[in-house]
């Protein structure tokens, strides 16, 4: 798996904290950077089949057709990308005019990923979003006019201005645009962003965390009444659609990440790149990378996969559990997850520990308390 980080956006979303900047001035110099980093990492990944390329960021569709069948060319001199590779393009409604998606049309892009977030003006406005309401119908209906099947949309929930009827408004129209797979997520408040300004200032309310339940509920029933499987936490497919890029970052699969800020993970060790555009560039330029490295203890790997693995539909495996650390993690995943079955927020089928829909709603809070924390000796 291949994941390039673009560092630019037209403006910045209330609410984000990813790394981007929104000056374009040195897009040339990262562009070569992003080349030149692939080539001198390109033995980091053990297989040299590549199953999916990512374009995320930032926004990766403010680059031109021709820089992304650039990349794409580059990754194809170091591996040998797959017959039915997933190569996706996040990208914001307001980028996808006719003639960009037509030059879309002639790279190997298969898989859009378009940024919504909601269809309602006020919305938008209240998030600093870059489109308007009328581009993120436009922009739908343009990729899969070219042609695309293959679309995630995504939308957030959980806002002050965001009525539960204007939620299910929201999920409808994907549901009526036939949407293969959704992406959704609760409004969070990261520290340093406008919005928390914002909120300290007492310039918007805080987030109601009854609200994001309820409206989490409300999306969960919704698609799953309508053929979508719950596949994870946070996103929803029908079936045979799922994302094969982000499946496999669950799954725990290798990965390595280009571009300022992205991180890789080889199984024993993860590392990341530094967050800083310039940084980055010179790092490169001067052969000496800017990357930091985490060696990943059994304990760590064990945590990890208990947090990734809870969020998806197949949950936990027992059966891995027990091949990969031994029968005493196995045992004491099935002692600490009994509580939480007998709470109904998880069940035990066919040596797999699956979170309920009422789990779900406290995902983060089963995986924390089956972490190993100074709980067992390695």
């Amino acid at each position: 798996m291949l994941y390039f980080h673009i560092p630019f956006c037209k403006q910045a979303c209330h609410y984000c904290d990813f790394h981007f900047s929104t000056s374009l001035k040195y897009k040339d110099e990262m562009l070569v950077a992003l080349e030149d980093e692939l080539k001198v990492r390109a033995s980091y990944l053990e297989d040299k089949t590549v199953h999916s390329i990512y374009f995320g960021g930032g926004t990766p569709s403010l680059l031109s057709a021709s820089e992304i069948a650039r990349l794409i060319g580059q990754v194809g001199q170091h591996y040998e990308i797959a017959s039915d590779a997933e190569i996706t393009i996040e990208a914001n409604p307001d980028d996808l005019t006719k003639q960009k998606v037509a030059e879309l049309k002639g790279t190997e892009i298969n898989r859009f990923s378009i940024g919504l977030q909601s269809f309602f003006e006020e919305d938008l406005r209240w998030m600093n979003r870059a489109h308007n309401a009328q581009e993120a119908d436009a922009a739908i209906k343009r990729v899969q006019d070219a042609g695309f099947e293959n679309i995630t949309s995504d939308l957030i929930y959980g806002f002050p201005l965001l009525t539960d009827e204007k939620w299910l408004s929201n999920i409808q129209k994907l549901i009526d645009f036939q949407i293969p797979h959704i992406s959704s997520y609760a409004m969070t408040v990261e520290s340093k962003t406008a919005l928390d300004q914002f909120i300290k200032k007492g310039k918007t309310p805080a987030m109601d965390e009854q609200q994001s339940a309820d409206q989490f509920t409300l999306l969960m029933e919704k698609l799953i009444a309508n053929g979508f499987q719950h596949y994870e936490i946070s996103n929803f497919a029908k079936p045979g659609m799922y994302a094969k890029h982000n499946t496999n970052y669950w799954r725990g699969k290798h990965y390595l990440g280009i571009g300022p800020s992205a991180h890789s993970f080889n199984g024993t060790s993860r590392s990341w790149n530094v967050a800083n555009n310039a940084k980055y560039i010179a790092g490169v330029e001067e052969k000496s990378l800017n990357i930091e490295t985490e060696a990943l203890s059994t304990e760590d790997r064990i945590n990890e996969y208990i947090m990734t693995s809870l969020r998806t539909m197949w949950g936990i495996d027992l059966d891995k559990v027990h091949a990969e650390f031994g029968s005493h993690t196995k045992d004491y995943l099935e002692q600490e997850i009994q509580p939480f079955i007998e709470k109904g927020d998880a069940e035990k089928s066919n040596q797999h520990i699956i979170l309920t829909q009422q789990g779900k709603l406290v995902a983060d809070h089963v995986a924390s308390e089956l972490f190993l924390i100074d709980k067992m000796d390695f």
